[in-house]
């Protein structure tokens, strides 16, 4: 009977979702199919063909994120000034899908590193206003659900892609630039769907005007709770690092090459189905409850792969770090909706990726470091210790702000009017 109920909510929230978050999703989908067919064997790429270092692959690595963070940040803020959010997310889209070329005409390092910069530059662009837009067309009692849904898309993508991937490379004879040519495809595939199937809805005539959103005041509009979210997030990623590590940990336990995008497909599974599920209890229960599971299921994936034994131990590392990016990703997106003002949340989302960029970038240099000069066991249990940190962190907000998160609400000081609207 519990078992018919919990489907039978399932199936209630699929069917309040807009049209446009389903679109969004599958957007999303299809970019993440392009990018990870070519992401699930650049660092291979880089290492075994180009000879490139393990600090190399950490720095490309932290700093094409960190790239797409700080972008994000003027993006978001440009998209509460225009007051439209869908423009710059076909901009970001489109140029990520130009810059594909690049990678299977590539010569050198330079060329693969000038690529994942301008690919990263694109994500920017897109990634605060179309995080916005979510928010703006997600009704207010399933954002939870809206936000895990599109993330449980995205994340489709990323194992279709990895799938994709192995399957070129076994039919082509590990040739790497055909599979970077055939990820052309769904990339422009993606910008179509974007242009043709996602409205934006309107803005509301009593929405105050934004006139100078990355400014001082403005900043301060965004509240106590959104920094405290932003604070909890920033931690965390200073816990984790780039998958890329798990790609090359594998590979280091005996995973043949062919099978290597095999790790970001179990890794990816996993975090798929638990996102869209993690989103719905979070629109029911206190969100921060489903991000110390996160954390404690980080740790415990860390733990694995320090010490993994065999392939075995290596698949069960990657699959609990899929569970903790379940539980976690698209909780932290959602928070960051419940805590920002409407009218600010492009530039709510863009601060909350450069906090959170920038803590990227740190966590893959160090763990490049430390894989260089002491292995891989140190590089997990250096993360593990992070991320307990970090819990004791997260359980230190808990108590001096229980109300955050609670039953999928921001605090009474910070609940706000939400933009509705069909996506069309």
């Amino acid at each position: 009977m519990k078992q018919f109920e919990t489907m039978e909510t399932t199936r209630t929230r699929l069917g309040i979702i807009p049209a446009g978050i389903w679109a969004l999703g599958f957007v999303s989908l299809l970019m993440d199919v392009s990018s990870e067919m070519i992401h699930a064997l650049l660092p291979i790429y880089l290492v075994t063909v180009m000879g490139a270092s393990m600090v190399t692959v950490g720095t490309i690595e932290g700093i094409a994120e960190a790239t797409a963070a700080i972008t994000k940040v003027f993006s978001g803020a440009l998209s509460d000034w225009l007051g439209k959010r869908k423009l710059l997310a076909v901009i970001g889209y489109g140029l990520a899908a130009l810059t594909k070329p690049v990678f299977p005409l590539a010569s050198s390092i330079g060329w693969l590193v000038a690529a994942r910069f301008v690919d990263r530059v694109g994500k920017g662009i897109r990634g605060a206003p179309r995080d916005a837009l979510v928010a703006d067309i997600a009704p207010a009692d399933a954002r939870g659900a809206s936000f895990g849904l599109r993330q449980a898309l995205d994340t489709v993508g990323a194992f279709v892609g990895p799938l994709l991937a192995i399957g070129l490379m076994w039919l082509t004879a590990n040739q790497f630039r055909t599979v970077f040519w055939v990820a052309v495809v769904p990339g422009l595939l993606a910008v179509v769907l974007l242009v043709t199937a996602v409205r934006e809805p309107d803005r509301p005539a009593d929405l105050r005007e934004v006139r100078a959103p990355l400014s001082l005041p403005e900043l301060k509009r965004l509240g106590s709770s959104f920094w405290l979210v932003v604070c909890v997030a920033t931690v965390f990623t200073l816990a984790r690092f780039s998958e890329a590590f798990l790609i090359l940990r594998a590979q280091g336990m005996g995973l043949p090459i062919v099978l290597v995008p095999l790790v970001l497909v179990v890794m990816n599974v996993v975090y798929s189905l638990s996102a869209y599920p993690a989103g719905v209890l979070s629109d029911r229960i206190n969100r921060l409850t489903m991000l110390i599971l996160g954390f404690l299921f980080l740790i415990a994936s860390d733990i694995v792969l320090a010490f993994p034994g065999n392939l075995a131990g290596a698949a069960l590392g990657v699959g609990l770090w899929g569970l903790h990016l379940g539980l976690t990703q698209g909780l932290l997106a959602t928070l960051v909706a419940d805590t920002a003002p409407p009218e600010l949340r492009g530039t709510a989302f863009g601060m909350f990726n450069l906090s959170t960029g920038l803590a990227l970038l740190a966590a893959s240099l160090l763990a490049g470091t430390l894989w260089d000069f002491f292995g891989p066991r140190m590089t997990f249990l250096a993360g593990a210790g992070f991320t307990a940190l970090a819990l004791l962190g997260l359980g230190l907000v808990r108590r001096l702000t229980p109300t955050l998160g609670q039953d999928g609400k921001a605090p009474a000081a910070v609940v706000t009017p939400t933009i509705t609207g069909s996506a069309g």
